[in-house]
């Protein structure tokens, strides 16, 4: 459907632009993957334009037994691999040296000017002593690695200036923060142009994260939604056409617990005993096709023509004012929308037509890019319908595939259903 580009990573140089996703090998996302897994996985990433995945790493344990699986399927189909480490558990420095020189001689270990690009999720607490030691023992093995590590205390952009004199051994940056912080107004770009010149002059790149959603219910301090209404789409706006990072990296792939997957549910996968509550039914798989888009935008620096009209579509089954019977409502709440969202991405002009219940919301849409919304109605056990009209004649039209109840909540769930409508 749109055009793709292999990205070539060398640091500081046009169009050297290359998109990976977030891959949770830890949380017990990978223990029951054998290679014709990763090999599934992969190939659907490539089909949309996504060069390699960002592994997610919490432990010297049955993860890195599994990620010489991926490695094996990674190399027949050309993809890419970096580690992230996840500091948020206890990591020796020297596993993480091991780890990282167990692969690093293949063809799919990612290298940004030619050295082994590693990040984090968190580890600004180990101090500057720790990465530097890090850096220093590959070296030692004739390993060399470019640090772009995501720092997550490193929010605020008046931070920025501090980042490199107080880790100078870091050779980029990881921008975690894709999501509003707790508030009920969109992300700005603030953090993403602060910490990009901070390591403006640094070897390695600065990596934005794009991410669809943010939706956890564990209970307790693991409990909140984030304001993602339209994030999916105003997100990768600001990546095309404001930040222009080295790298963006899709949060996520996988990570189930925080609703922001756009790879399929993997039914192998133990999601424990919460995540299912609210994650089971609720695919994400159109997503994909907004990130394909996008992509392609972003590799070749401009809008792709569009061949074929599609509306994706999202929505929660559940109001949030709504009383569940069990779980917690979760921090945020008063700040999602209760509609439904539609992004239409049309090769030329239509009418768009969102409808559920007794509520109707018609806009014109295209070409390229255009959203709109329906609220709930306030019937109960309503299902949306989606029509594209040209004309006025409908040449395509679909219902959701789930309800939006005003009873019956056994969960709070604000993890939204995700479908698509293709002429």
């Amino acid at each position: 459907m749109f055009l793709f580009l292999i990205c070539v990573a060398l640091a500081r140089v046009t169009n050297a632009q290359c998109v990976f996703a977030h891959f949770m090998a830890s949380a017990q996302n990978s223990y029951p993957y054998a290679e014709s897994d990763w090999t599934n996985e992969m190939t659907t990433a490539q089909n949309v334009g996504i060069d390699g995945f960002a592994l997610n790493i919490a432990a010297n344990d049955y993860e890195v037994d599994r990620i010489v699986d991926a490695y094996a399927a990674a190399e027949s189909l050309g993809f890419k691999l970096f580690y992230s480490f996840d500091i948020s558990d206890t990591w020796k420095q020297s596993d993480m040296v091991n780890i990282v020189a167990n692969h690093s001689s293949s063809p799919s270990t990612f290298l940004w000017n030619n050295t082994i690009l590693v990040s984090t999720y968190s580890g600004e607490s180990y101090g500057e002593d720790f990465w530097a030691g890090f850096k220093s023992a590959l070296q030692s093995q004739g390993i060399h690695i470019t640090l772009a590590p995501a720092f997550t205390t490193y929010r605020d952009p008046s931070s920025a200036a501090s980042l490199v004199s107080t880790f100078p051994s870091i050779d980029g940056f990881f921008n975690w923060w894709s999501w509003p912080a707790d508030v009920g107004a969109n992300l700005t770009t603030a953090t993403d142009l602060a910490y990009q010149a901070a390591v403006s002059s640094l070897s390695g790149p600065y990596i934005m994260s794009v991410s669809p959603w943010q939706f956890k219910n564990f209970g307790g301090a693991s409990d909140w939604v984030q304001y993602s209404d339209t994030l999916w789409n105003y997100r990768w706006q600001q990546a095309v056409n404001d930040v222009k990072p080295d790298i963006v990296e899709i949060i996520s792939w996988n990570d189930y617990a925080e609703s922001h997957y756009i790879g399929d549910i993997n039914p192998k996968v133990y999601l424990g005993t919460q995540a299912p509550l609210y994650v089971d039914g609720f695919i994400h798989a159109a997503w994909r096709d907004v990130a394909q888009y996008y992509i392609s935008w972003f590799k070749t620096g401009s809008a792709p023509t569009i061949t074929k009209d599609e509306v994706v579509f999202w929505y929660r089954a559940w109001p949030k004012a709504i009383k569940c019977s069990t779980g917690t409502l979760p921090r945020n709440a008063a700040y999602p929308e209760d509609a439904v969202f539609a992004l239409a991405m049309l090769k030329d002009t239509a009418t768009i037509t969102l409808a559920i219940g007794s509520n109707t919301v018609n806009f014109t849409a295209g070409p390229g890019v255009t959203m709109g919304s329906v609220p709930f109605p306030p019937e109960d056990s309503q299902v949306p319908y989606i029509a594209i009209s040209k004309d006025g004649a409908t040449v395509a039209d679909t219902h959701g595939s789930m309800y939006v109840n005003h009873s019956g909540c056994t969960y709070y769930n604000f993890n939204p259903f995700v479908g698509s409508i293709t002429e």
